[in-house]
């Protein structure tokens, strides 16, 4: 399926202003278009929440050519429950570890030229001291399985993605061998817990092959979360997605390529629409003089 690409893993985040400047100063990435929705997305992109919401992209480059990370924040949430589903990012980049070490943040080294961060919700950052031949840092998104043959099976079979290796615990897949971000699969020790935080990687395909996506999952018996639908983003382009789970839950959503290519445009004043948000976001001081916290959204939920 070399007309597919990945593109982004969606994080949900309780206080923007910490997890920007943790993308910003510690990863030293930088943002791409930020946008505000005044209710929830019904294909549920910041989860299964009503009320007001945005959607902040960041990365290493342009979405055209980067895997980048959505960050999604709901208005009035100020954390979210982990679980074990989402086992985190994997940066190759000897600039990126040079910057993370020195940048005063909580580090922990996981081998030689290897160290782990966390961001402010806790999503874990693992950093190669490595060159990288490839001009996107992001080389791969683990999640956590409950059977990694059936799950290979599924996003083999039922995504249409090409296994690059395995070993007895995991396994490497994409839609190309260089120059995208991989997706690795790993046996949990445990059953699979997504928490309420769990988040959804996205891939783009020709819009033609959607309706295909969605007659093939359907036909297999599998899960169908969101049926072939339009999404519109003020002032942008309009794309069309489907969203579905592999076998633990974790959520997939293929978008047309086309209009998404749109969408995506790199906006200049992605970082100032972002701090404006931030600057007018009160609800931290709301709740402080009602004497409330912010919801803490446990996995019931």
């Amino acid at each position: 399926m070399s007309n597919r690409r990945a593109l982004h893993f969606v994080l949900k985040v309780g206080d923007r202003t910490k997890t920007a400047n943790f993308f910003r100063d510690v990863l030293g990435m930088q943002f791409l278009r930020h946008e505000e929705f005044e209710e929830g997305c019904k294909a549920t992109c910041n989860g299964p929440y009503d009320g007001k919401w945005s959607k902040s992209m960041v990365g290493y480059g342009p979405e055209d050519s980067h895997f980048v990370v959505e960050l999604t924040y709901n208005y009035g949430v100020k954390e979210y429950c982990l679980g074990n589903d989402f086992q985190g990012f994997t940066i190759q980049s000897k600039e990126v570890f040079a910057r993370a070490s020195k940048s005063g943040w909580p580090i922990t080294t996981v081998s030689a030229g290897v160290i782990s961060a966390k961001s402010p919700d806790g999503y874990q950052f693992n950093i190669l001291d490595r060159p990288n031949p490839n001009k996107d840092p992001v080389q791969k998104v683990t999640l956590g399985v409950s059977n990694l043959q059936k799950s290979l099976d599924y996003w083999t079979n039922q995504c249409g993605m090409t296994c690059y290796s395995r070993e007895e615990t995991s396994a490497v897949l994409g839609y190309a061998s260089t120059g995208q971000a991989k997706l690795e699969l790993k046996q949990a020790e445990e059953a699979i817990d997504r928490g309420s935080a769990f988040g959804r990687i996205a891939f783009s395909c020709p819009r033609e092959q959607l309706q295909g996506i969605q007659s093939g999952i359907l036909k297999a018996k599998q899960t169908v979360l969101t049926p072939l639908v339009s999404l519109d983003t003020p002032g942008k382009a309009t794309v069309e997605v489907v969203i579905l789970a592999d076998p633990d839950g974790h959520e997939i959503c293929f978008v047309g390529d086309e209009a998404f290519r749109e969408l995506s445009q790199v906006d200049s004043a992605a970082d100032s629409l972002l701090n404006e948000a931030m600057s007018a976001d009160k609800s931290n001081e709301w709740f402080e003089k009602q004497k409330m916290k912010k919801e803490k959204y446990e996995k019931s939920q």
